[in-house]
């Protein structure tokens, strides 16, 4: 299998951490590559319409895109339900907090590109505080969330997301008044899986 990423990427990282904590990393090419909404990438486009990361292409050559869908392959090529709990409340709850996660992440990307790509005379400010609320109040849900004991998308996702706030936007200094949220990312940022895929700040 070969993977469309750049080690910046949340969803990419969600992926990656998916992949390994599924000991499937090892069969999996990264495939490095720089790309924004005004520069494409046309290799990438070739096999994702969308020109998105991640983007996998599989054993058989078919393309896969968006994280969610992705990061459920790769659990069906485990034997299935180690990643994504299969039925009941625990699939919901886990699709829901991969959901809030993905929130911050669309987000936070979303403002990263305001700040690095548009001309700084365009930038449009009250946009950038509506996508800052939504961060600011899915972190806020989280914290009442008891996410101790639970390891699945829905926790990945959380530990993904944050961990870009921590890379692009450090001092939005979520962690002082989310003591509860700041702890949970303490221990599960240990694990090998998310650990290796700390990106760095570039």
């Amino acid at each position: 299998m070969k993977l469309y990423f750049n080690p910046a990427s949340p969803y990419v990282r969600k992926v990656r951490v998916t992949a390994h904590e599924l000991g499937l990393d090892g069969r999996i090419e990264l495939i490095s590559i720089s790309l924004t909404p005004v520069n494409p990438h046309e290799a990438l486009r070739s096999s994702n319409p969308i020109g998105k990361i991640p983007t996998l292409i599989t054993d058989d050559g078919a393309a896969l895109y968006d994280s969610p869908v992705i990061c459920e392959y790769l659990d069906s090529l485990a034997g299935g339900n180690r990643i994504f709990p299969t039925t009941g409340p625990a699939r919901w709850t886990a699709l829901r907090r991969q959901a809030l996660a993905d929130g911050i992440m669309d987000a936070a990307v979303l403002m990263r590109y305001e700040e690095a790509a548009r001309p700084k005379e365009l930038r449009w400010q009250n946009w950038i505080d509506g996508q800052l609320l939504k961060v600011r109040t899915v972190l806020d849900a989280l914290e009442g969330e008891n996410l101790d004991g639970a390891f699945d998308i829905g926790t990945i996702s959380i530990a993904c997301a944050l961990g870009y706030l921590d890379l692009r936007f450090a001092s939005e200094s979520w962690r002082a008044t989310r003591p509860r949220l700041a702890t949970w990312t303490a221990a599960i940022g240990k694990r090998p899986s998310l650990a290796g895929t700390t990106p760095a700040v570039s």
